[in-house]
């Protein structure tokens, strides 16, 4: 429809509204019998009434004065609707009606998208309240206000006043003022103008300037959420924007001044500076800054209680930390350990042989990966441990030296560690693990250890070789091997072994044991098909034990392509070291990215209370809500994309991307959920979703949400980027998600604009809002 057509040339104001309007759009016609009819509809020029046809009535009774309307209702908010057989397949977002006439009639209407409902409802608001006078009102307010500050800066750039700028010069501009758009485009556009006015020479005027950037930098989403709140002005006073602020963005204690103090940082131009307004650009800024990033400032530093047992906390950790590709065949390097320390890491794998030169050396045993000498990445570690945090970092030395190395070893780590390896023996008397608080600046050794009786210099201990299980897996050409590794012995000597205080390895037989002799610095490592079987057969129990002993899960031999396992697996069990491949993007290293951003991504993690608490039962495989813990409702709308790369590595469809965005929920089995918006085509530069999902969260402690957005494709959808965050961490309000690559770098100005609330169900039947206009949750 024409509508659409002009909606194209970008909404930004109350005319665009009108003019579009009068040109009319097919909108969908609601009555209570289950009817719906395709009408026509359109404003006069006049703009005295509104018109649709075809229509079995006279065309004097086929129209509405608009002196005669009293009301426009957004939503699905008459009896009309509600009594309408059909009213569960229409969108909220797409509903509007009508109310006019002494009888307070309702014209029901439903538009084939959110953008063209938001044009009739913001141009029949306007028209209501302003009548005649409507256009003469909106002229003189926000496009003055974005010509006077575009025209100062063109000024600015017009530097020997001729009236016009070279093509480059405006480019630049614009590209300053939208750094996500493309030079290409930006070109084009200008050129398309100065063809379209068979205009000789590329220097561009003033107004040719203006509209440009009104016709790339627009985003009509944020005008229609602008109008929302403004009182039918074309901006928002600061009476307006506390409203906003209280309302959709949860700020406590709103006042005037704040108002003042966001238009002063925000709005550009003088004018709405000096008179306290925030014009569409300005409130566009406010959007896009920091202040309404989704994930709140309050988790990007230490906000949990880090005073509790080590086993209370999940710990960001690392497999194989020292391989870079697959740790089958895959090249060895320190690199490895860097970026793991480097992304708050605190539990990285050394891998121990023997090398030449009496020199000990890391890989993974019985492969054909590469080697790097253990004093180097000793070296690494100590210059590393502790730059992205503070909290204790645990080095899971799997040793397979001859007592000759080990000498080496135990040399190099005391030489290059010193006093920072944590070396005072556990406390006989504690039940429980010292806290990351006791340990910050601590580095503890997790490995073998001789029997407290051994007064010899070495002595024997059982192996701990989980590269030999690979091997076995590999050379095990009939399907899956039944036989168990046996573990072989080795010698250790007691210098290394007096290194490891509070995570003694030790092997795991099962949970009634465990429950009678562990120790509570014992540390048990868990095969991932094991660590599933305990999870499915003993869930309650695999939740007991670990609210006392650290358990490691490490991956399943059967990953040679160092795929990884998901971590929620096992946190939903209370597993607290879930060791990943870092080498290895995906969904799963998503999750464990996105999981530890909280708590100031210091590594550590406190778990949910009933995982900690001893009284409570919790078993990891509810598929229902958790007893004791409230669900929460999340409302999430996707408003807009901005910004969307081409796929890497595509080619096929040059440069047109379809984009469309999966709204994911991992957490326990009860809260798995995914939702998809529409696909919109051939628009990656701000497509316009308007799209509303809501989802139960029944453990909200351990819930994550994953954006995805995807390019559709006939030969198969293509990853554009994702961004992954904890529930707990999400600021309700309208927000904006920065977008990240498949590796989990940042997409240079990708950016999804969302609308996000949070309700809390206390009983099943009663749903209390704690949306922050209710509520500011302190997390």
């Amino acid at each position: 429809c024409s509508c659409l057509s002009d909606y194209k040339k970008k909404i930004s104001s109350a005319s665009d509204c009108i003019n579009s309007m009068v040109d009319g759009s097919e909108l969908r016609k609601v009555r209570s019998n289950s009817r719906v009819y395709h009408r026509y509809f359109l404003l006069d020029a006049d703009m005295q009434s509104l018109r649709w046809e075809p229509s079995k009535k006279e065309s004097d009774k086929a129209k509405i004065d608009v002196k005669s309307i009293k009301e426009v209702r957004t939503g699905k908010n008459t009896d009309t609707f509600r009594t309408n057989g059909n009213s569960d397949q229409i969108s909220e977002d797409c509903a509007f009606s009508i109310i006019y006439g002494e009888n307070y009639e309702s014209l029901d209407l439903v538009a084939n998208s959110a953008d063209v409902a938001n044009i009739w409802v913001t141009g029949l608001r306007y028209l209501i309240s302003y009548g005649k006078h409507t256009l003469n009102m909106i002229q003189s307010s926000q496009d003055n206000m974005r010509a006077s500050w575009l025209g100062d800066l063109f000024d600015e750039a017009d530097v020997i006043g001729g009236k016009c700028i070279s093509l480059c010069s405006a480019v630049q501009l614009i590209k300053k003022l939208s750094p996500g758009l493309k030079n290409v485009k930006i070109e084009l556009k200008f050129k398309e103008l100065h063809k379209v006015k068979d205009k000789i020479g590329s220097d561009v005027t003033k107004e040719e300037f203006i509209e440009v950037f009104h016709d790339l930098c627009t985003r009509p989403e944020i005008y229609f959420l602008l109008v929302q709140f403004s009182s039918n002005k074309e901006f928002l006073d600061t009476k307006d924007l506390m409203i906003f602020l209280e309302a959709e963005q949860g700020m406590a204690k709103v006042s005037e001044d704040i108002s003042v103090e966001i238009i002063q940082k925000y709005e550009p131009s003088k004018e709405g500076q000096l008179k306290g307004w925030l014009s569409l650009d300005g409130f566009i800024n406010y959007l896009m800054s920091a202040d309404c990033h989704i994930f709140d400032p309050e988790q990007k530093i230490v906000c949990q209680d880090m005073n509790q047992p080590l086993s209370h906390y999940y710990i960001n950790s690392s497999h194989n930390t020292y391989l870079i590709e697959d740790q089958f065949r895959g090249p060895s390097d320190i690199t490895g350990y860097i970026r793991a320390l480097k992304m708050g890491c605190r539990s990285v794998e050394l891998d121990v042989w023997d090398g030449p030169d009496n020199e000990p050396v890391i890989y993974t045993g019985h492969t054909m990966t590469s080697h790097i000498v253990f004093r180097s990445v000793i070296d690494i570690i100590n210059k590393y441990a502790f730059v992205a945090s503070e909290f204790p970092l645990i080095l899971c030395l799997e040793n397979h030296c001859s007592l000759m190395q080990q000498k080496v070893m135990f040399q190099h780590l005391k030489k290059i560690l010193g006093d920072k390896i944590h070396a005072d023996p556990p406390n006989l008397e504690d039940n429980y693990l010292p806290s990351p608080s006791d340990l910050k600046g601590k580095i503890l050794l997790k490995g073998k250890k001789l029997a407290s009786n051994c007064t010899g210099s070495e002595g024997e201990v059982t192996d701990e070789d989980e590269g030999a299980e690979m091997s076995q897996r590999m050379n095990n050409e009939g399907g899956e091997q039944q036989t168990v590794v046996q573990p072989k012995k080795f010698q250790l000597s007691k210098d290394l072994s007096d290194l490891v205080t509070l995570c003694k390895s030790v092997r795991f037989k099962d949970f009634q044991t465990a429950f009678q002799n562990q120790k509570h610095w014992e540390l048990c490592s868990f095969n991932e098909v094991f660590a599933s079987r305990c999870a499915t057969d003993h869930p309650g129990d695999f939740v007991n034990y670990n609210k006392k002993f650290l358990a490691r899960v490490y991956p399943s031999p059967m990953r040679i392509d160092s795929s990884n396992m998901n971590p929620q697996d096992f946190w939903k069990c209370g597993c607290q070291i879930v060791a990943m491949n870092y080498q290895t993007p995906g969904l799963m290293m998503d999750l464990n990215i996105g999981w530890f951003r909280q708590n100031g991504n210091c590594g550590y993690v406190l778990r949910p209370a009933i995982m900690r608490e001893q009284v409570s039962y919790f078993s990891a495989n509810t598929k229902d809500s958790v007893p004791g813990v409230s669900p929460q409702l999340l409302h999430i709308k996707i408003i807009s994309g901005q910004n969307l790369p081409k796929p890497k590595g595509s080619g096929a469809k040059g440069d047109v991307v379809d984009p469309y965005v999966y709204v994911e929920i991992h957490g326990i089995p009860a809260d798995c959920a995914e939702q998809r918006t529409k696909t919109i085509h051939q628009n990656g530069d701000n497509p316009i979703f308007d799209e509303s999902f809501e989802f139960q969260i029944n453990l909200p402690e351990l819930a994550m949400v994953r954006f995805v957005v995807l390019d559709d494709d006939y030969i198969g959808d293509e990853f554009i980027g994702q961004y992954t965050i904890p529930f707990e961490c999400i600021q309700p309000g309208f927000r904006h998600i920065p977008l990240q690559s498949l590796t989990g770098e940042v997409l240079p100005h990708a950016w999804l604009s969302v609308n996000a609330k949070i309700k809390v169900n206390i009983v099943k039947s009663i749903l209390v809002d704690i949306s922050p206009q209710n509520l500011r949750i302190n997390k």
